[in-house]
């Protein structure tokens, strides 16, 4: 009898330890239903997935009143001497990111880098923060702490909102949380920890959460560091880094695996949607379209700007560690492997860390109107692209700011801001 209970404690020792160790979470996760892709739909920024059956659009969603008849993609960059990036707030702790909610005010939640959110409603700064979670997150590596945001489609009903941080022990944490009834406040106590993966090294963490136009969670994971991918993560099927992630979370207990995931049915971790990223800092979706724009960091020489048509096929390629932009870099793909190119590319002359924007789709600035907008973190240099109409794409360089642009933002209505890791928020406006 005594050997039976020694046994069993022993047991659950090894359990307790295994759950404490910052690895994986370790379930198996169900296989959602995904119906076929619809085209996304004018003025809906967040498709709402009703039910596992059809994807349902909620008129009421549409804040921003984006009208195509008077809006339109336009065909020329704006004359950026006529607009100044106006700033907001500033005394922040090394802000990397920020997301919007509206409910008559417009509220703004801004990422600190060493694990607190903070409240702008309507431009004022509040004292109170909206989650403090710094005794769950590191930033002994300049890559790692509070990284990325994401609101539940129907955040505005259930409070519920997401986030990518590195815990105390560098490993990637993705966690849901959820905030008071007037949205100004999180209850660092209602943390329920969907996924976590090891982290090699301090740095190529990705970070971002974005909701896609179908409802479901896209998680950017970098290679896991060191340099040059040293353990070929982003080839490696059966490791989540260097990848794009794709889940449920709505209505899920953790999260559900979507059966058109490329790896769902086995050869790999069946989260992975596309794969061959270095380190996705910073990516997004069109609100009109539902195009994808994903920036990649470069490794020695190259950064890239990654654009995907809307309702792509699951199993994307991006190419890294083969190619660094579009240029060989390590090997060479399988002959069955095709690798996706960027529609656009830049050397380490012109900057050295690219971080991604947003395609302007506000009403206050139609002469922005189409322009996708990004920026460099080194030299704080802003840029836009536009299709040419012929398939291809122009760019040019639009500002020189002179600060560290850590992320973009993009709040409900549409409008784009520029936040600096030095502390400040800027809004694009007109003179």
């Amino acid at each position: 009898m005594k050997l039976k209970v020694i046994l069993f404690l022993s047991i659950l020792i090894v359990v307790v330890l295994s759950a404490c160790s910052g690895s994986e979470v370790t379930f198996t996760p169900s296989v959602l239903e995904i119906p076929t892709a619809t085209n996304p739909v004018e003025n809906t920024p967040i498709p709402t997935v009703k039910n596992t059956e059809s994807i349902e659009i909620d008129p009421t969603q549409n804040v921003g009143n984006i009208e195509e008849e008077t809006l339109n993609t336009v065909e020329t960059f704006p004359d950026p001497s006529l607009f100044q990036w106006q700033e907001i707030t500033s005394g922040l702790t090394k802000p990397l990111g920020m997301t919007s909610y509206f409910d008559g005010n417009l509220i703004i939640y801004v990422l600190e880098q060493d694990g607190v959110i903070r409240v702008l409603e309507n431009g004022v700064l509040l004292a109170e923060p909206f989650l403090d979670i710094k005794n769950k997150t590191t930033t002994r590596g300049s890559e790692q702490g509070l990284l990325g945001i994401a609101l539940d489609p129907n955040y505005a009903d259930n409070g519920i909102f997401y986030l990518n941080y590195s815990g105390r022990g560098g490993d990637t944490v993705i966690a849901k949380y959820v905030a008071n009834e007037g949205r100004k406040v999180a209850d660092p106590g209602s943390e329920q920890i969907i996924l976590t993966y090891e982290q090699p090294y301090s740095n190529h963490n990705g970070g971002n959460l974005v909701f896609g136009p179908d409802g479901l969670l896209y998680i950017g994971l970098g290679d896991g560091g060191s340099g040059g991918d040293p353990e070929m993560r982003a080839q490696n099927p059966d490791t989540l880094l260097g990848k794009m992630l794709r889940v449920a979370v709505q209505d899920q207990e953790i999260y559900a695996i979507p059966s058109d995931n490329p790896y769902q049915v086995g050869g790999g971790r069946a989260e992975i949607w596309a794969m061959g990223l270095r380190n996705p800092w910073r990516y997004s979706f069109d609100r009109l379209t539902g195009d994808l724009w994903i920036a990649d960091v470069g490794q020695g020489n190259w950064e890239e700007i990654n654009f995907t048509p809307a309702n792509p096929e699951p199993g994307l390629n991006y190419g890294w560690y083969y190619r660094e932009g579009t240029h060989p870099f390590k090997g060479e793909p399988p002959e069955s492997v095709d690798l996706i190119d960027p529609i656009y590319e830049y050397d380490h002359s012109m900057g050295c860390s690219v971080t991604g924007g947003y395609v302007y789709r506000g009403t206050e600035l139609p002469e922005w109107y189409g322009v996708y907008v990004f920026g460099d973190f080194c030299n704080g240099k802003v840029w836009g692209l536009l299709p040419d109409g012929g398939g291809n794409w122009t760019s040019s360089e639009l500002f020189s700011t002179g600060v560290n642009i850590s992320s973009f933002g993009e709040d409900v209505f549409g409008e784009l801001y520029l936040i600096s890791h030095n502390g400040t928020i800027y809004k694009l406006v007109k003179n």
